[in-house]
């Protein structure tokens, strides 16, 4: 089984990449799969303005970027998104990118790392209701990671709990991946 940490966030002194790189980390110790790095920002996604819905587009996107993306999310079996949350929401270029696939994403697991002013809960809120549309099962553990709290500027600093609580959901997006 091979699970996608997608780091979803593209802004210069983004804290995901700090964020992602501690999730691998954590991951690799509690096995179960391998665990890849898949950061949005190396794909440079254009806006999708293909006249073609990418879920009737049969994997044939127009963009070599789009299609870089697409060969790196088809090839997991589940996915950790790693998500800031921006202005109550998930950030642009995440759901430009999630929205310029389709059969990559059907019906694969995904849990949440987040992280905000508030934990970025509001971002995780909306991406459950985003990867429903994908018959995607997000689940129920998530690590929420407060921007004035777990940060020394862009490095993620988590609290004790933190890495217990990525193994719970990690364990609980493992179950999910090997389910009959």
């Amino acid at each position: 089984m091979k699970i996608g940490i997608v780091i979803g966030s593209i802004r210069e002194g983004r804290k995901g990449r700090s964020v992602g790189e501690w999730v691998h980390a954590v991951a690799d110790e509690n096995g179960g799969a391998e665990f890849e790095l898949i950061d949005l920002k190396e794909f440079e996604v254009p806006l999708l303005t293909a006249s073609v819905n990418p879920a009737a587009a049969n994997r044939q996107y127009d963009s070599p970027n789009v299609r870089r993306w697409s060969a790196a999310i088809d090839a997991c079996d589940g996915f950790v998104f790693v998500t800031a949350e921006y202005n109550h929401g998930v950030p642009g270029a995440f759901k430009n990118a999630v929205d310029s696939l389709g059969p990559e994403w059907m019906g694969k697991p995904v849990a949440f790392v987040s992280y905000g002013s508030v934990g970025g809960v509001r971002s995780v809120e909306q991406w459950r209701q985003i990867i429903a549309n994908f018959s995607m099962i997000g689940v129920r553990a998530q690590v929420t990671l407060s921007n004035f709290t777990e940060f020394d500027g862009a490095q993620v600093t988590p609290g004790d709990r933190k890495p217990d609580d990525l193994r719970t959901a990690l364990d609980q997006l493992l179950a999910l991946g090997t389910a009959d």
